[in-house]
């Protein structure tokens, strides 16, 4: 079991998404991790890893896990945002860890 905490900005990204069929599908994947199922994620450095969703506009989200029960959630966008998002996300982790 995992505890998944959501930075401000994640909650922001989250629920500037309009399409609610959107939301509830990241929200199922999100429940997953829960359970231990992380699904399709790739690792992109110092511990931040990008959970993938190929659907729509190719969804991630992007996160770091503290321990073996705790995911911060730090942010989110789609395949054609992602080299932003992830900058983005990189100076939010740096902002947290200091």
């Amino acid at each position: 079991m995992y505890e998944i905490r959501k930075t401000a900005e994640f909650e922001a990204w989250f629920n500037g998404i309009r399409d609610s069929y959107t939301q509830k599908r990241l929200l199922a994947r999100l429940r997953k991790v829960t359970l231990g199922n992380f699904g399709d994620i790739s690792p992109i450095a110092d511990g931040l890893w990008e959970m993938r969703e190929h659907f729509g506009a190719g969804w991630r989200m992007y996160f770091v896990r503290y321990g073996k029960v705790v995911v911060v959630m730090l942010g989110g966008g789609s395949k054609a945002t992602q080299k932003a998002d992830i900058k983005e996300v990189k100076k939010l982790l740096q902002k947290l860890e200091s």
